[in-house]
Protein backbone atom coordinates (compact mmCIF):
# COMPACT_ATOMS: atom_id res chain seq x y z
CA UNK A 1 0.00 0.00 0.00
CA UNK A 2 2.58 2.94 1.14
CA UNK A 3 4.35 2.55 -1.82
CA UNK A 4 1.30 3.19 -4.33
CA UNK A 5 -0.13 5.56 -1.70
CA UNK A 6 2.64 8.02 -0.24
CA UNK A 7 5.78 9.67 -1.61
CA UNK A 8 8.46 9.53 0.56
CA UNK A 9 9.61 12.96 1.90
CA UNK A 10 13.28 14.05 0.98
CA UNK A 11 15.43 11.32 2.03
CA UNK A 12 12.79 9.84 4.08
CA UNK A 13 15.03 10.45 7.26
CA UNK A 14 15.14 14.34 7.38
CA UNK A 15 12.28 17.33 7.33
CA UNK A 16 13.97 20.78 6.81
CA UNK A 17 13.28 23.72 8.83
CA UNK A 18 10.38 25.17 7.17
CA UNK A 19 9.06 22.06 5.36
CA UNK A 20 6.05 19.93 6.46
CA UNK A 21 5.54 16.33 5.70
CA UNK A 22 2.32 16.48 4.07
CA UNK A 23 -0.84 13.81 3.77
CA UNK A 24 0.55 12.12 0.92
CA UNK A 25 3.94 11.91 2.24
CA UNK A 26 5.73 9.78 4.60
CA UNK A 27 8.91 9.33 6.41
CA UNK A 28 10.82 5.92 6.65
CA UNK A 29 8.55 3.14 7.73
CA UNK A 30 11.24 3.23 11.24
CA UNK A 31 10.44 6.76 11.50
CA UNK A 32 6.61 6.65 10.52
CA UNK A 33 6.37 3.72 13.11
CA UNK A 34 7.50 5.99 15.72
CA UNK A 35 5.29 8.79 15.37
CA UNK A 36 2.30 6.65 14.88
CA UNK A 37 3.52 4.94 18.44
CA UNK A 38 3.97 8.52 19.63
CA UNK A 39 0.16 9.03 18.51
CA UNK A 40 -1.13 6.37 20.32
CA UNK A 41 0.31 8.03 23.55
CA UNK A 42 -0.89 11.02 22.76
CA UNK A 43 -4.10 9.60 22.38
CA UNK A 44 -4.36 7.09 24.74
CA UNK A 45 -4.73 9.43 28.11
CA UNK A 46 -7.88 10.80 26.77
CA UNK A 47 -9.19 7.70 25.26
CA UNK A 48 -9.37 5.66 27.72
CA UNK A 49 -10.47 8.23 30.62
CA UNK A 50 -13.95 8.02 28.70
CA UNK A 51 -14.49 4.61 29.25
CA UNK A 52 -13.57 4.75 33.32
CA UNK A 53 -16.06 7.76 33.80
CA UNK A 54 -18.96 5.74 31.84
CA UNK A 55 -18.23 2.47 32.96
CA UNK A 56 -17.39 1.16 29.80
CA UNK A 57 -14.99 -1.41 28.73
CA UNK A 58 -11.60 0.43 28.22
CA UNK A 59 -10.55 -2.54 25.44
CA UNK A 60 -13.33 -2.40 23.54
CA UNK A 61 -13.69 1.58 23.62
CA UNK A 62 -9.72 1.52 22.53
CA UNK A 63 -10.59 -1.09 19.80
CA UNK A 64 -13.59 0.65 18.13
CA UNK A 65 -11.59 3.91 18.57
CA UNK A 66 -8.58 2.06 16.17
CA UNK A 67 -11.05 0.77 13.91
CA UNK A 68 -12.84 3.87 13.95
CA UNK A 69 -9.81 5.99 12.88
CA UNK A 70 -8.72 3.04 10.15
CA UNK A 71 -12.18 3.84 8.99
CA UNK A 72 -11.42 7.57 9.11
CA UNK A 73 -8.70 7.30 6.61
CA UNK A 74 -10.05 4.90 3.87
CA UNK A 75 -13.43 7.28 3.69
CA UNK A 76 -11.53 10.29 3.56
CA UNK A 77 -9.34 8.28 0.93
CA UNK A 78 -6.37 8.48 3.03
CA UNK A 79 -5.52 12.71 2.45
CA UNK A 80 -7.13 13.74 6.09
CA UNK A 81 -4.92 12.59 8.72
CA UNK A 82 -6.38 12.41 12.25
CA UNK A 83 -7.23 9.79 15.18
CA UNK A 84 -10.92 9.49 16.17
CA UNK A 85 -10.75 9.08 19.80
CA UNK A 86 -13.73 9.18 22.56
CA UNK A 87 -15.77 12.63 22.78
CA UNK A 88 -15.64 14.10 26.21
CA UNK A 89 -19.18 15.26 24.92
CA UNK A 90 -20.90 11.99 25.33
CA UNK A 91 -19.69 11.70 29.02
CA UNK A 92 -22.89 13.58 30.46
CA UNK A 93 -25.66 12.11 28.45
CA UNK A 94 -23.99 8.20 29.26
CA UNK A 95 -23.89 8.95 32.51
CA UNK A 96 -27.39 10.13 32.97
CA UNK A 97 -28.53 7.28 30.51
CA UNK A 98 -27.28 4.48 32.25
CA UNK A 99 -27.98 5.64 35.87
CA UNK A 100 -31.95 6.07 34.55
CA UNK A 101 -32.17 3.63 32.05
CA UNK A 102 -28.78 1.09 31.79
CA UNK A 103 -26.10 0.85 29.43
CA UNK A 104 -28.06 -0.74 26.57
CA UNK A 105 -30.15 2.47 26.22
CA UNK A 106 -27.22 4.73 26.59
CA UNK A 107 -25.13 2.72 23.30
CA UNK A 108 -28.65 3.52 21.44
CA UNK A 109 -28.68 7.07 22.22
CA UNK A 110 -24.68 6.88 21.09
CA UNK A 111 -25.66 5.17 17.48
CA UNK A 112 -28.55 8.00 17.50
CA UNK A 113 -25.80 10.83 17.27
CA UNK A 114 -23.68 8.49 14.84
CA UNK A 115 -26.94 8.34 12.27
CA UNK A 116 -27.56 12.17 13.19
CA UNK A 117 -23.73 13.09 12.13
CA UNK A 118 -23.28 10.65 8.86
CA UNK A 119 -26.77 12.72 7.69
CA UNK A 120 -25.34 16.08 8.21
CA UNK A 121 -21.99 14.02 6.63
CA UNK A 122 -23.68 13.35 4.03
CA UNK A 123 -25.55 17.04 3.23
CA UNK A 124 -22.69 18.81 4.02
CA UNK A 125 -20.91 16.58 1.03
CA UNK A 126 -23.79 18.00 -1.31
CA UNK A 127 -24.41 21.29 0.10
CA UNK A 128 -20.96 22.31 1.14
CA UNK A 129 -20.53 23.62 4.70
CA UNK A 130 -22.19 27.31 4.73
CA UNK A 131 -25.22 26.89 6.62
CA UNK A 132 -23.45 25.08 9.57
CA UNK A 133 -21.44 28.48 9.73
CA UNK A 134 -25.09 30.13 9.63
CA UNK A 135 -26.60 27.92 12.09
CA UNK A 136 -23.51 28.09 14.97
CA UNK A 137 -21.43 30.85 14.59
CA UNK A 138 -18.51 31.19 16.88
CA UNK A 139 -20.94 32.65 20.19
CA UNK A 140 -22.98 29.99 19.51
CA UNK A 141 -20.96 26.86 19.48
CA UNK A 142 -18.48 28.37 21.95
CA UNK A 143 -21.40 28.48 23.78
CA UNK A 144 -22.55 24.80 23.72
CA UNK A 145 -19.00 23.04 24.11
CA UNK A 146 -18.36 25.54 27.26
CA UNK A 147 -21.80 24.37 28.80
CA UNK A 148 -21.21 20.42 27.70
CA UNK A 149 -17.47 20.73 29.31
CA UNK A 150 -18.69 22.86 33.04
CA UNK A 151 -21.86 20.50 32.87
CA UNK A 152 -19.92 18.06 34.17
CA UNK A 153 -18.33 20.06 37.15
CA UNK A 154 -20.78 18.19 40.10
CA UNK A 155 -19.19 14.67 38.28
CA UNK A 156 -15.25 15.81 39.22
CA UNK A 157 -16.25 17.17 42.25
CA UNK A 158 -17.65 13.48 43.84
CA UNK A 159 -14.70 11.68 42.49
CA UNK A 160 -12.37 14.43 44.04
CA UNK A 161 -14.22 13.87 47.15
CA UNK A 162 -13.76 10.10 47.31
CA UNK A 163 -9.79 10.60 48.22
CA UNK A 164 -9.14 14.08 48.06
CA UNK A 165 -5.15 13.42 48.72
CA UNK A 166 -4.56 11.44 45.65
CA UNK A 167 -6.94 14.22 43.74
CA UNK A 168 -4.95 16.82 44.71
CA UNK A 169 -1.82 15.49 43.95
CA UNK A 170 -3.17 14.47 40.31
CA UNK A 171 -4.38 17.61 39.64
CA UNK A 172 -1.23 19.17 40.85
CA UNK A 173 1.18 16.49 38.22
CA UNK A 174 -1.31 17.80 35.37
CA UNK A 175 -0.81 21.43 36.05
CA UNK A 176 2.56 21.40 36.97
CA UNK A 177 3.47 18.99 33.87
CA UNK A 178 2.23 21.65 31.86
CA UNK A 179 5.63 23.92 33.10
CA UNK A 180 7.45 21.73 33.84
CA UNK A 181 7.97 20.41 30.40
CA UNK A 182 8.23 21.27 26.61
CA UNK A 183 7.28 19.79 23.55
CA UNK A 184 5.41 16.44 23.85
CA UNK A 185 5.40 16.02 27.29
CA UNK A 186 3.74 19.06 28.01
CA UNK A 187 1.14 18.23 25.48
CA UNK A 188 0.73 14.59 27.70
CA UNK A 189 -0.30 16.45 31.09
CA UNK A 190 -3.23 14.60 31.41
CA UNK A 191 -1.54 11.10 30.89
CA UNK A 192 1.29 12.34 33.19
CA UNK A 193 -1.20 13.44 35.67
CA UNK A 194 -2.71 10.20 35.79
CA UNK A 195 0.57 8.17 36.30
CA UNK A 196 1.15 10.30 39.04
CA UNK A 197 -1.93 9.94 40.75
CA UNK A 198 -1.87 5.88 39.91
CA UNK A 199 1.13 5.79 41.65
CA UNK A 200 -0.33 7.55 44.90
CA UNK A 201 -2.99 5.58 44.84
CA UNK A 202 -0.80 2.50 45.03
CA UNK A 203 1.06 3.69 47.72
CA UNK A 204 -2.28 4.49 49.57
CA UNK A 205 -3.91 1.43 49.05
CA UNK A 206 -6.32 2.72 46.78
CA UNK A 207 -5.33 0.35 43.78
CA UNK A 208 -7.17 -3.23 43.75
CA UNK A 209 -5.45 -5.29 41.29
CA UNK A 210 -7.54 -8.94 41.91
CA UNK A 211 -8.85 -8.76 38.17
CA UNK A 212 -5.52 -8.48 36.91
CA UNK A 213 -3.83 -11.35 37.35
CA UNK A 214 -6.71 -13.95 36.13
CA UNK A 215 -7.16 -11.28 32.58
CA UNK A 216 -5.68 -13.05 29.23
CA UNK A 217 -3.08 -11.29 27.75
CA UNK A 218 -4.83 -12.00 24.03
CA UNK A 219 -8.59 -11.92 23.36
CA UNK A 220 -11.82 -10.18 22.46
CA UNK A 221 -13.00 -7.40 25.04
CA UNK A 222 -16.56 -7.04 26.35
CA UNK A 223 -19.39 -6.43 23.52
CA UNK A 224 -22.62 -4.94 24.78
CA UNK A 225 -25.79 -5.04 22.62
CA UNK A 226 -27.77 -1.51 22.70
CA UNK A 227 -31.36 -1.44 23.48
CA UNK A 228 -34.39 0.33 22.97
CA UNK A 229 -36.21 0.48 26.21
CA UNK A 230 -39.32 2.54 27.19
CA UNK A 231 -36.50 5.22 28.89
CA UNK A 232 -34.98 5.79 25.12
CA UNK A 233 -37.15 8.92 23.91
CA UNK A 234 -36.31 10.72 27.75
CA UNK A 235 -32.75 10.69 27.60
CA UNK A 236 -32.30 10.78 23.69
CA UNK A 237 -32.84 14.56 23.72
CA UNK A 238 -29.56 14.74 26.19
CA UNK A 239 -27.65 13.07 23.38
CA UNK A 240 -28.40 15.20 20.32
CA UNK A 241 -26.93 17.87 21.38
CA UNK A 242 -23.45 16.50 21.12
CA UNK A 243 -23.92 16.14 17.54
CA UNK A 244 -23.17 20.20 17.70
CA UNK A 245 -20.03 19.69 19.40
CA UNK A 246 -18.54 16.98 16.77
CA UNK A 247 -19.47 18.99 13.86
CA UNK A 248 -17.94 21.80 15.43
CA UNK A 249 -14.73 19.51 16.26
CA UNK A 250 -13.93 17.88 12.99
CA UNK A 251 -14.29 21.20 11.35
CA UNK A 252 -12.13 22.75 13.22
CA UNK A 253 -10.02 20.09 13.13
CA UNK A 254 -10.34 19.95 9.07
CA UNK A 255 -9.58 23.67 9.08
CA UNK A 256 -6.51 23.74 11.32
CA UNK A 257 -4.94 20.60 8.74
CA UNK A 258 -5.98 22.50 5.48
CA UNK A 259 -4.15 25.93 6.86
CA UNK A 260 -0.91 23.91 7.07
CA UNK A 261 -0.67 21.77 4.13
CA UNK A 262 -3.27 21.98 1.42
CA UNK A 263 -6.52 24.00 1.04
CA UNK A 264 -8.42 21.42 -0.67
CA UNK A 265 -8.43 19.91 2.30
CA UNK A 266 -11.64 21.55 3.18
CA UNK A 267 -13.45 19.79 0.82
CA UNK A 268 -13.57 16.79 2.71
CA UNK A 269 -15.83 17.83 5.16
CA UNK A 270 -18.47 16.25 4.45
CA UNK A 271 -16.19 12.79 4.27
CA UNK A 272 -15.26 13.90 7.50
CA UNK A 273 -18.54 14.31 9.42
CA UNK A 274 -19.94 11.17 7.42
CA UNK A 275 -16.88 8.71 8.67
CA UNK A 276 -17.23 10.16 12.41
CA UNK A 277 -20.65 9.43 12.21
CA UNK A 278 -20.29 6.16 10.77
CA UNK A 279 -17.34 5.34 13.19
CA UNK A 280 -19.37 6.45 16.29
CA UNK A 281 -22.39 3.96 15.12
CA UNK A 282 -20.08 1.02 15.05
CA UNK A 283 -18.92 2.01 18.52
CA UNK A 284 -22.13 2.12 19.84
CA UNK A 285 -23.39 -1.04 18.32
CA UNK A 286 -20.49 -3.28 20.30
CA UNK A 287 -20.22 -1.43 23.39
CA UNK A 288 -17.88 1.60 22.86
CA UNK A 289 -18.21 5.54 23.41
CA UNK A 290 -18.83 8.10 20.42
CA UNK A 291 -15.74 8.84 18.64
CA UNK A 292 -14.21 12.62 17.47
CA UNK A 293 -10.96 14.03 15.95
CA UNK A 294 -8.56 14.50 18.34
CA UNK A 295 -6.72 17.74 19.42
CA UNK A 296 -3.74 15.75 21.19
CA UNK A 297 -2.88 14.44 17.52
CA UNK A 298 -3.28 17.61 15.99
CA UNK A 299 -0.77 19.26 18.61
CA UNK A 300 1.95 16.05 17.98
CA UNK A 301 1.44 17.37 13.96
CA UNK A 302 2.04 20.76 15.44
CA UNK A 303 4.94 19.89 16.88
CA UNK A 304 6.54 17.11 14.32
CA UNK A 305 5.02 19.08 11.35
CA UNK A 306 4.83 15.92 10.02
CA UNK A 307 1.21 15.29 8.91
CA UNK A 308 1.30 11.94 6.73
CA UNK A 309 -1.25 9.38 7.12
CA UNK A 310 0.79 6.75 7.25
CA UNK A 311 1.59 7.42 10.92
CA UNK A 312 -2.17 6.90 11.58
CA UNK A 313 -2.29 3.74 9.77
CA UNK A 314 0.28 2.94 12.34
CA UNK A 315 -1.75 4.25 15.44
CA UNK A 316 -5.17 2.99 14.07
CA UNK A 317 -3.83 -0.73 14.26
CA UNK A 318 -1.46 -0.89 17.05
CA UNK A 319 -5.11 0.72 19.02
CA UNK A 320 -7.17 -2.19 17.79
CA UNK A 321 -4.31 -4.68 18.93
CA UNK A 322 -4.84 -2.70 22.50
CA UNK A 323 -7.79 -3.47 22.48
CA UNK A 324 -7.27 -6.94 22.21
CA UNK A 325 -5.72 -7.45 25.21
CA UNK A 326 -7.87 -8.01 28.14
CA UNK A 327 -4.91 -7.50 30.32
CA UNK A 328 -4.45 -3.58 29.12
CA UNK A 329 -8.20 -3.18 29.88
CA UNK A 330 -8.21 -4.80 33.13
CA UNK A 331 -5.32 -2.35 34.36
CA UNK A 332 -6.45 0.55 33.31
CA UNK A 333 -10.02 -0.41 35.51
CA UNK A 334 -7.76 -0.56 38.47
CA UNK A 335 -7.64 3.61 37.95
CA UNK A 336 -9.14 4.66 41.46
CA UNK A 337 -11.92 7.39 42.12
CA UNK A 338 -9.31 9.71 43.82
CA UNK A 339 -7.46 9.66 40.22
CA UNK A 340 -10.34 10.38 38.34
CA UNK A 341 -11.51 12.98 40.50
CA UNK A 342 -7.91 14.85 40.28
CA UNK A 343 -7.85 14.42 36.38
CA UNK A 344 -11.73 15.61 35.62
CA UNK A 345 -11.13 18.73 37.59
CA UNK A 346 -8.99 19.80 35.31
CA UNK A 347 -10.18 18.09 32.21
CA UNK A 348 -13.94 19.20 32.55
CA UNK A 349 -12.92 22.62 33.11
CA UNK A 350 -10.52 22.31 29.99
CA UNK A 351 -13.72 21.38 27.79
CA UNK A 352 -14.89 24.76 29.12
CA UNK A 353 -12.26 26.68 28.47
CA UNK A 354 -12.11 25.70 24.73
CA UNK A 355 -15.52 27.07 24.48
CA UNK A 356 -14.00 30.30 25.71
CA UNK A 357 -10.92 29.69 22.88
CA UNK A 358 -13.31 29.38 20.12
CA UNK A 359 -15.17 32.55 21.16
CA UNK A 360 -11.47 34.60 21.33
CA UNK A 361 -10.32 33.03 18.55
CA UNK A 362 -13.22 34.38 16.67
CA UNK A 363 -13.11 37.73 18.38
CA UNK A 364 -16.82 37.51 19.41
CA UNK A 365 -17.70 40.80 20.31
CA UNK A 366 -19.29 40.59 23.62
CA UNK A 367 -20.94 44.34 23.25
CA UNK A 368 -23.24 42.63 21.24
CA UNK A 369 -26.17 42.39 23.49
CA UNK A 370 -27.36 38.68 21.37
CA UNK A 371 -24.08 37.66 21.52
CA UNK A 372 -23.85 38.49 25.74
CA UNK A 373 -27.45 36.92 26.47
CA UNK A 374 -26.59 33.77 24.10
CA UNK A 375 -23.54 32.81 26.32
CA UNK A 376 -25.43 33.65 29.61
CA UNK A 377 -28.47 32.29 29.05
CA UNK A 378 -26.83 28.94 27.90
CA UNK A 379 -24.06 28.22 30.24
CA UNK A 380 -26.30 29.21 33.20
CA UNK A 381 -28.55 26.74 32.15
CA UNK A 382 -25.87 24.25 31.27
CA UNK A 383 -23.81 24.62 34.25
CA UNK A 384 -26.71 24.55 36.43
CA UNK A 385 -28.40 21.54 34.52
CA UNK A 386 -31.88 22.72 34.20
CA UNK A 387 -34.32 20.15 33.33
CA UNK A 388 -37.85 20.24 32.00
CA UNK A 389 -40.09 17.70 31.02
CA UNK A 390 -42.82 17.18 29.03
CA UNK A 391 -45.02 13.99 28.78
CA UNK A 392 -42.83 11.46 28.62
CA UNK A 393 -39.50 13.49 27.83
CA UNK A 394 -37.05 15.21 30.27
CA UNK A 395 -34.80 17.93 28.81
CA UNK A 396 -31.97 18.34 30.69
CA UNK A 397 -29.10 21.12 31.14
CA UNK A 398 -27.29 20.90 28.15
CA UNK A 399 -30.37 19.76 25.79
CA UNK A 400 -31.83 23.12 27.17
CA UNK A 401 -28.52 25.43 26.59
CA UNK A 402 -28.03 24.39 23.19
CA UNK A 403 -31.62 25.29 22.18
CA UNK A 404 -31.39 28.22 24.26
CA UNK A 405 -27.98 29.34 22.10
CA UNK A 406 -29.47 28.62 18.92
CA UNK A 407 -32.82 30.28 19.30
CA UNK A 408 -31.73 33.36 21.38
CA UNK A 409 -29.08 34.35 19.35
CA UNK A 410 -30.81 33.84 16.26
CA UNK A 411 -33.96 35.48 17.32
CA UNK A 412 -32.34 38.54 18.26
CA UNK A 413 -30.43 38.67 15.23
CA UNK A 414 -33.23 38.71 13.48
CA UNK A 415 -35.51 41.11 15.42
CA UNK A 416 -32.15 43.67 15.14
CA UNK A 417 -31.86 43.32 11.29
CA UNK A 418 -35.67 43.86 10.90
CA UNK A 419 -35.09 46.82 13.24
CA UNK A 420 -31.87 47.97 11.36
CA UNK A 421 -30.04 47.99 14.53
CA UNK A 422 -27.90 45.06 14.27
Amino acid sequence: MANTVWKLHGDGKNIAASAIVKPNERLSWGRTIGLGMQHVVAMFGATFLVPLLTDFDPSTTLLFSGFGTLLFLLITQNRLPSYLGSSFAFIAPITAATASAGMGTALAGIIAVGILLTLIGAIVQLTGTAWIDALLPPVVSGAIVALIGLNLAPVAKANFEAAPATAAITLAAVILSTVLFRGMLARLSIFLGVAVGYLAAVLFGEVDFGGVGDAAWVGLPTFVTPELSPGFLAVLPTFLPVVLVLVAENVGHIRGVAQLTDPRVNKLTGRALLADGLATVIAGLGGGSGTTTYGENIGVMAATRVYSTAAYWVAGIFAVLLGLSPKIGAVINTIPAGVLGGVTTALYGLIGIIGVKIWLDNRVDFSKPANQLTAATALIIGIADFTFSAGGLTFTGIALGTVAAIVIYHVMTAIAKARGTA
